[in-house]
């Protein structure tokens, strides 16, 4: 009470001070003070808490409470506290003044756009310095770059725009608005110079003030006291229980706490929770100390219990209100240095001058300094300022930056401990900083940032092994958060390392040889950590950690890469840096306890000195980065030719080629063995090691590293001794140098030898990539782009892939680059992709030759499928299968003897082993991938052989002589014959016929080498000729055997096909009669039909037989209708007494036809639904999938389903695709959704022809005496057997109309039963009530469902051009026709005064009856809908009538006739006079006079409410256009109501639709001729209509006009391009949190409405349950269903009811033809019309709801989404 009473005093207060106080006169008092810290501080003293946090609505983070006090306290603000200083800054008044500024400033060419969340930023692909260098949109449209290639992405907010900074950007750095003007002059003076010097000074003053007490305030850490000078004159007992933010504690827990502790409701408790997300911190109790020490302790106790407390502090109230005022006076710093450059820069200046404490004690600095203890408010408002002012400075950017390298350890150790999103933290401008080269490379020279980034890191994982190695084993959840935020440092280090520099100074080679020192000291740190020990006997009990240390891999790959490339571009550094990582390299290797048993190897006649070691029985690592490092840099010496030019500065004799080689090998033998199952027991934390170790995302610095390691040592190294040392390890010596060995082991254990055939391909494979893999600059004599070429080459062998896929296959650098646009379109053809599917690039054919099937990056699933691809298209082109390795490109001088590895005797030793094991079948001896490994070096060998013949020449100076050595016969201790002739023996082994081509491509080879060497020496011609000869004969006999194959298949095929032809003819024959009968049958059915047509072409109206309405009607009714079960399988003619058959059926509401999205669903109980609306807001749409089963057997499979539902455990009951207690199941044969079934009724029957055909004005007669007949029964009904006080004249009822009688039920009792469950299913899903038979709504809502879909299917047919008839698929035409045959049958069900009551008001809208009390205007239905209503309805009349004179026929056709007038009528009242008066077309007169006359008739009745319209042909064009759609229905609804054949004209889309379609519905094709015809009858009931209030009313715009025709409806119209949409969203604030930038803006498809999704903040009450924004929002504007686009993710999301959705492919696609849902990839998006199109099908078709049934169903995960909740 005391609080509300100082609250309203403190206002009535202000309010007098408000029209007392004068800025300018505080000002002018102020300039003259001789302290003017004092006076400022006196005058906040005294206002800030009278106007800031007064009463329980204040203290927030920013602001708080209602929208109407924060505007009192921001107005309060500018005049009491900012007014003055503005004054005292300009000395006039304020809004002149600093426009004036404005003007004479000169702006700086940087954009500075700071970025919203979600904003769309740009980077050029081909311009940007890096990746981080990106434009605002605005600035991008203006600039060189959108012709180029960009990446787009959205922002996560924070970041500013770089444009106009040059050094962000190769060329192009300025758009249209930024680029400096020429007249500019030196664009570096200073900007301050350019202000009055008076200004200068008072602008100083106020900044040092203001900046200091703003700085003051949010270091603040006393919540009862204030700085110096502040305190206020009068101190009340005030204070705020304030709730800070922290991202440990979860909303919900947030909530509840509040809940208790301070006593608020959940909705008042969500809003807190909201509140201090977005701000950081929040009040939420104001009161005297003890009051909100009471809460705080509650939150404290109640959040403590599993992690550490939330944190809350009591503040004194002024306190809190000079916080407040802190961040408004930032934030108007911010808006006032916009004005000029001169204030920005004075501003700098005040913010880094040193203070009292010397140089580290500046301002800025103490606010870097506190950061980690200030809330997320005021930390975005402090960075905004920082941003706005000192990075727009390139002066004092570099200040800044310098001051921020000095404190950079401290800011990260803050960081680290503190649990604020890195993009709250100071910490996060260091990508401002860093990514600017000139800037990194200052501070790398002056501050060693190089050196004290990694140091840092380095320090803070202080959890190592004995060796000094880390050790992530046993991490705690702290240490392991720890982690995750130390890897912010790694992206820092990439900042300074992203662009290598072209030149080098003295200082910073040495800077950076320091810096790579510490990098070299945490590779060290790397070296060897988790290594593994192979399991033998048991399996492993716990899965070891092993995800940190390769996630520190993958952080460090690119940085690895990026200190690679700084090497390269200098050669000092190189050399120097090659050294460093050699020592280090060899510090490692003293620590391995390796060289204790030394042993000698043997083989081929070569020895060689190792030691022991088993990577089976040892420890052993997948982690080498000194290793690999040293690799690399080895590959650049050959690749920069340092090695060539300065042999003498490197210390190549320190190194020892087997210590190279022996970790590298280690680590590929381990992946050999894992590939062998010897591993098995050491669990899935291996295997996983193994797939990254070949990933993509690591492979570059790891496997390929080893891969060119091993390459090293072996180039430096005696071949043979190389070979040796990797049999060693690959623990396969003993095979290959004992013949028996082997046999012992083959007979030993079967196990062994297979784990052995495998570890040998490996090998094999292992030797194929040593010398073959050459496709790496320095390695082999290639480009860059060559490497990219192969691999998309390989990529694009296995399969066609979309650019997405090979982009991901790619290994990317450190600008997220992978080379492949320049190349991709070289090797490779698009196909574009379709209405589904995704865009894929086809190798070239002429690119096939470079396939290499052991490609080192292939799988071994990727490597079968290249091979299986390959032979298939080898046998398409008709050649033969072999895939020899195509020619490599020749190796650098550095590893030019890696060559001799193929010729050399052990490899000749290990091919004839192998050779000699294939001669005999294979088992389990050999296997095939080893004989074709085997081959491929062979092939690799002749390949090198003929490359030197052919480049050098003369013979003497091969070297290389392969096809020489394997002539000769093997050696000891396996004497074979040589591995020619082995060859020559194995080529026709009938074991062998898959390598059979391979094998004669090899001994083709020999032959032509041999040639090439004999021609060049032009000696003995004989021998050449003789092998010649040979290899003729070979190659002759090859021919003939291919030749003969190939014949003997053409004639096999020949006689099976006459086979085949002999017994078609057989069949023929033999049933010749049934072929004949069939014949005539149809001849006599065309005969009749022509017969039939030519008989009644004599009528009134139309020329064609073919009538579907009236007495002259042609039914189809006598062919009887046989269907199927699909649950028995017993087929059944459809009959009214036999057994149900059903129709599964999906029933559901709809708005797809809604003309009014406004109008609210209405209220179920009270809702009478017999006249529908125009505007068709609401309908219920029934959709089928045309599968029929008998109704017990429907009921049983039901049944079944829900069983099956009760029984599923409580625990898994997600949300199912289906909803049983709603009545859903899944069709049991297409597992289409469905909610109920549709029994199938037989046709009508044909008309009688003997009853009479009254004319209209009879037919009114005889009607309006039923209707009298039964308004007196329906009486006498009423009032029972009550004696009347006087007897009333009753009317007399027609002949034979007898209203007592009760006309017999038509159908089974199965049937009955089912005709209810249909029409209370429909009732339940309309009305969205319990299901009651009794309810007289339940017929009227069965021919609701009849009437709409018939609606919506005509719309769908109008909207796709197609046929009236004949185009509908089978499912839409059997649902149709189903639904109404039982909307005609479904009387029968209900009591029939119910549909006689429901026929009275019906007939009456149209017939006026004096009995009938308010019946609707005649604007206010819609018409086919009464059509439906009145002629379903009209048959339980009919029933009544006994006569048979009377036909149900010509009643249908009057009923018609009126309603057709009647829309005419409609059509004119609401047609647009608006319409442009075009020049007539001649002829049609006589409907044009009509018309006129009608139109007259009704200005008659209405007057002035009807505009004056004089062309007849415009009006007839209105009646037209307006009519068809209401004909085109009738035609449909009467066609599957009498089963009427339809005419020719209807079944094609063409002109001559109107006069059939009215010949089709026994009307006039000049519909005028109705009215003209009827005059006398008509004139009464249209001036009937005309003078009901109603029309009038509506007329002059006191209703809905809906006009004729209807426009279909569209889903909204997206723009063409992605980012738009996306700039839109990022404007969007959420609507209920004091614009706060919505996280999930989601746009609805529909309507167009942009809503905040998947948030607390927008959560509403649906049905009492919360649901999201999306999910509330289907309610009101789609009946519970809805599509939306997520705008953030680029992803369709469609959600049904409250529990269903999914989420769908959007129709914004890439160049490549591929959608990106959750803009990972950042390509340009461009909107796919046809995409959208078909997702607009979706819609009108009333498929979302089956789209999402069958994605749940396809998409069983155990983790639900809560689709309520977005």
């Amino acid at each position: 009470m005391a609080a509300a009473q100082l609250d309203r005093e403190t206002q009535s207060s202000l309010c007098a001070e408000f029209l007392n106080f004068s800025a300018k006169d505080t000002a002018a008092r102020w300039l003259e003070a001789s302290d003017l810290q004092q006076e400022v501080y006196q005058h906040l003293a005294a206002y800030v808490p009278r106007i800031l946090c007064v009463g329980p609505g204040g203290g927030g983070g920013g602001g708080g409470g209602g929208s109407r006090e924060e505007q009192r306290e921001e107005l309060a603000c500018q005049l009491l506290l900012l007014a003055p200083l503005e004054w005292l800054l300009l000395g006039e008044e304020p809004a002149p003044g600093l426009a004036l500024l404005q003007e004479s400033n000169q702006p700086s060419p940087l954009c500075g756009h700071v970025f919203k969340v979600g904003e769309p930023t740009y980077s050029c692909r081909e311009c940007a310095a890096d990746p981080t260098c990106v434009l605002c949109m605005q600035c991008f449209l203006g600039s060189a770059h959108k012709e180029h290639r960009y990446r787009m992405t959205t922002s996560g907010g924070g970041g500013f725009c770089d444009c106009g900074d040059a050094e962000a950007w190769k060329k192009s750095p300025y758009c249209q608005k930024h680029t400096p003007a020429a007249s500019r002059g030196d664009s570096e003076a200073d900007p301050v110079s350019q202000l009055p010097a008076d200004l200068v000074g008072r602008a100083y003053s106020i900044f040092s003030i203001m900046l200091k007490y703003c700085v003051d305030l949010l270091t603040w850490d006393q919540p009862d006291q204030l700085p110096a000078g502040l305190e206020p004159p009068d101190r009340a007992d005030t204070y705020y229980c304030m709730l800070f933010n922290d991202e440990v504690h979860t909303y919900e827990q947030v909530i509840y706490t509040l809940q208790k502790a301070v006593n608020c409701s959940q909705k008042e408790a969500v809003s807190f929770a909201t509140t201090v997300d977005r701000d950081g911190r929040k009040s939420v109790r104001f009161g005297d100390f003890q009051f909100c020490e009471q809460a705080k302790s509650i939150i404290v106790r109640n959040t403590s219990r599993q992690s550490k407390p939330l944190r809350v502090e009591v503040m004194h109230s002024s306190v809190v209100a000079h916080q407040c005022f802190a961040l408004k006076a930032l934030s108007w710093l911010a808006q006032i240095i916009q004005y000029s450059d001169g204030l920005r820069r004075i501003l700098c200046q005040v913010g880094l001058e040193a203070g009292p404490e010397g140089d580290d004690s500046s301002l800025v600095n103490r606010l870097m300094i506190n950061d980690s203890k200030m809330w997320k408010g005021a930390r975005n408002i402090y960075h905004q300022l920082l941003m706005n002012s000192l990075l727009m400075d390139l002066r004092y950017k570099q200040m800044f930056a310098v001051q921020f390298a000095k404190n950079y350890q401290r800011l990260q150790s803050d960081y680290v401990r503190d649990d604020h999103d890195r993009e709250f933290s100071i910490t996060d401008l260091s990508v401002q900083i860093f990514t600017v080269p000139s800037l990194a490379r200052m501070l790398m020279v002056q501050e060693d940032l190089m050196k004290t980034i990694i140091r840092t890191f380095v320090d803070h994982l202080r959890h190592r092994d004995l060796q000094g190695r880390f050790q992530f084993d046993r991490y705690t959840a702290q240490q392991a958060f720890k982690f995750g935020r130390v890897q912010s440092l790694i992206g820092d280090l990439k900042y300074i390392l992203i662009s290598r520099p072209s030149e080098w100074s003295d200082q910073l080679r040495l800077k950076f040889l320091d810096g790579l020192d510490a990098f070299l000291e945490l590779l060290k740190c790397m070296q060897g950590m988790d290594p593994v020990v192979r399991q033998v006997g048991q399996h492993i009990e716990m899965e070891p950690e092993w995800e940190a240390a390769f996630t520190l891999q993958m952080k460090l790959t690119h940085i690895i890469s990026m200190v690679q490339d700084w090497c390269c571009s200098d050669e000092r550094v190189l050399i120097e840096a090659y050294r460093k990582c050699l020592s280090a390299l060899s510090q490692c290797h003293g620590g391995l306890p390796d060289g204790e048993q030394p042993i000698s190897l043997g083989l081929a006649g070569h020895s060689v000195d190792t030691f022991r070691y088993q990577v089976s029985q040892d420890k052993v690592s997948i982690h080498l980065p000194v290793c690999r490092l040293l690799a690399g840099l080895h590959v650049l010496l050959s690749r920069t030719e340092v090695a060539s030019r300065f042999p003498e500065q490197l210390p190549l004799g320190e190194l020892s080629p087997p210590l190279l080689i022996e970790l590298p090998l280690r680590c590929l033998v381990l992946c050999a063995q894992v590939h062998a199952g010897m591993w098995r027991r050491n669990g899935f934390s291996l295997i996983n090691q193994i797939y990254y170790y070949h990933n993509v995302k690591c492979r570059v610095e790891m496997f390929d590293k080893d891969v060119s390691m091993l390459q090293v040592g072996a180039s430096m190294m005696d071949p043979n001794h190389f070979l040796m040392i990797v049999l060693s390890r690959f623990e396969l010596f003993h095979i290959f140098s004992s013949a028996d060995c082997r046999k012992r082991y083959r007979e030993a254990n079967k196990d062994l030898a297979q784990q052995n055939n495998t570890l040998i391909e490996e090998m094999l494979h292992l030797i194929i990539m040593v010398v073959g893999e050459r496709y790496l600059p320095g390695v082999g004599q290639v480009e860059p782009c060559d490497e990219v070429r192969r691999e998309i080459i390989h990529q694009l062998s296995i399969r066609p892939m979309a650019h997405s896929e090979l982009v991901k296959a790619l290994p990317e650098n450190g600008n997220k680059e992978t080379g492949l646009e320049p190349v991709i379109d070289s090797v490779a053809s698009f196909r574009k992709p379709g209405v589904t599917g995704r865009g894929l690039y086809e190798l070239r054919p002429e690119w096939n030759r470079h396939f290499n099937l052991y490609f080192h990056h292939y799988s071994r699933a990727d490597q079968s499928k290249a091979e299986e691809a390959q032979r298939k298209l080898r046998r398409q082109n008709g050649e033969d299968t072999a895939l020899p390795p195509p020619i490599p490109p020749s190796l650098s001088p550095l590893f030019g003897s890696l060559i001799n590895l193929l010729q050399c005797d052990v490899l000749l030793a290990v091919e004839g082993a192998v050779l000699q094991w294939a001669m005999e079948p294979s088992g389990g001896g050999w296997t095939e991938s080893m004989l074709q490994r085997v081959l491929h070096l062979v092939a690799m060998a002749l390949l090198e052989e003929q490359q030197q013949l052919e480049n050098i020449g003369a013979s003497e100076d091969v070297t290389f002589s392969y096809s020489f050595k394997i002539s000769r016969p093997g050696e000891a201790p396996s004497p074979t014959g040589s591995v020619l002739a082995l060859l020559e023996s194995l080529q026709n082994a009938p074991h062998l016929e898959v390598h059979k081509d391979m094998i004669s491509w090899i001994l083709k080879m020999v032959v032509k080498i041999r040639t090439t060497r004999e021609r060049t020496t032009s000696s003995s011609a004989v021998s050449v000729s003789q092998a010649q000869g040979a290899e003729e004969t070979v190659r002759d006999k090859d021919k003939a055997e291919r030749k003969r194959k190939a014949e003997m298949a053409r004639l096999r095929r020949e006689k099976i096909m006459a086979q085949m032809s002999e017994m078609q003819k057989h069949f023929i024959n033999e049933n010749k009669e049934l072929f004949q009968q069939s014949l005539e049958e149809l001849e006599a059915s065309t005969s009749t039909a022509t017969a039939t047509s030519d008989d009644s072409s004599s009528s009134e109206f139309t020329c064609t037989s073919q009538v579907c309405v009236g007495p002259r009607r042609v039914g189809g009714a006598d062919s009887r209708q046989l269907v199927t079960c699909i649950l028995c399988q017993e087929e059944q003619e459809v009959r009214g007494h036999g057994r149900a058959m059903v129709l599964a059926a999906f029933v559901q509401r709809s708005t797809v036809l809604s003309k009014n999205r406004r109008r609210g669903l209405p209220d179920p109980e009270h809702y009478n639904p017999l006249f529908m609306h125009p505007e068709l807001s609401l309908g219920i749409h029934t959709a089928s999938c045309g599968h029929i089963m008998h109704a017990s057997c429907w009921q049983r499979y039901f049944e079944a389903v829900q069983l099956k539902e009760r029984r599923r455990q409580q625990r898994l009951r997600g949300h199912n695709s289906y909803d049983v207690y709603n009545g859903e199941f899944l069709c049991p044969l297409c597992e289409c959704l469905s909610n109920t079934v549709i029994p199938l009724l037989p046709h009508t029957h044909c008309p009688d022809r003997s009853v009479e055909h009254p004319t209209l004005e009879a037919w009114l007669e005889s009607t309006s005496q039923q209707v009298a007949a039964l308004h007196s029964s329906h009486r006498k009904q009423c009032e029972g057997a009550a004696e009347e006080a006087e007897p009333r004249a009753e009317p007399e009822p027609p002949e034979g109309f007898m209203v007592d009688f009760t006309p017999q039920n038509p159908f089974s009792s199965s049937i009955k039963e089912m005709v209810t469950t249909f029409s209370t299913s429909t009732y339940k899903v309309g009305l969205k009530l319990l299901p009651n038979e009794q309810d007289a709504r339940v017929p009227v809502l069965v021919w609701a469902t009849c009437a709409y879909t018939i609606q919506t299917i005509e719309r769908l047919l109008v909207d796709e051009e197609k046929p009236l008839f004949g185009s509908l698929p089978c499912r839409q035409n059997d649902c149709l026709s189903s639904l109404t045959r039982f909307s005609s049958a479904c009387w029968t069900a209900v009591p029939v005064t119910t549909t006689h009551t429901h026929f009275i008001k019906l007939l009456a809208a149209l017939v006026p009856d004096s009995q009938v009390e308010e019946s609707p205007c005649i604007l206010d239905v819609d018409m086919f809908h009464l059509l439906v209503y009145a002629v379903l309805s009209y048959s339980s009349v009919h029933s009544l009538d006994q006569t048979g004179r009377r036909g149900i026929d010509s009643t249908h056709l009057h009923l018609l006739h009126l309603v057709t007038v009647a829309h005419l009528v409609q059509v004119l009242l609401s047609s647009t006079s608006a319409e442009v008066c075009m020049e007539q077309d001649g002829g049609g007169c006589g409907e044009e006079e009509l018309s006129c006359q009608l139109y007259c008739t009704l200005r008659k009745h209405l007057g002035s409410a009807l505009p004056e319209v004089t062309s007849g042909w415009q009006l007839q064009r209105c009646i037209r256009s307006g009519v068809l759609p209401f004909l085109r229905c009738a035609a449909l609804f009467f066609h599957y109501l009498n089963s009427s054949a339809p005419p020719a004209d209807l079944l094609v889309a063409g002109p001559a639709q109107w006069e059939a379609l009215c010949s089709y519905l026994s009307l006039p094709s000049n519909l005028l001729q109705l009215y003209q015809s009827q005059h006398t009858v008509l004139e009464p009931l249209i001036h009937r209509w005309c003078s009901h209030p109603g029309v009038r009313q509506v007329l002059q715009g006191g209703g809905a006009l809906v006009r004729f025709p209807r426009e279909s409806n569209r889903l909204i119209e997206l723009p063409e391009d992605y980012s738009v949409l996306i700039n839109q969203a990022s404007s969007f604030t959420c609507p209920r949190s004091g614009g706060d930038k919505s996280r999930a803006p989601t746009l609805c498809l529909v309507c167009g409405s942009l809503l905040c999704s998947q948030s607390y903040c927008c959560q509403t009450e649906v049905e009492g349950e919360d649901v999201g924004a999306c999910t509330a929002h289907t309610f009101t504007c789609g009946a519970g269903l809805g599509l939306f686009l997520r705008v953030r993710e680029s992803q369709v999301l469609f959600v049904a009811g409250k529990t269903k959705g999914c989420f769908y492919p959007p129709p914004y696609l890439d160049d490549y033809g591929e959608t990106d849902q959750g803009l990972k990839r950042g390509n340009p998006l461009h909107l796919c019309v046809q995409r959208y199109q078909k997702i607009e099908r979706l819609w009108r078709q009333h498929g979302i709801a089956e789209v999402i049934g069958h994605a749940q169903e396809a998409n069983q995960t155990l983790v639900a989404i809560d689709w309520q909740h977005l």
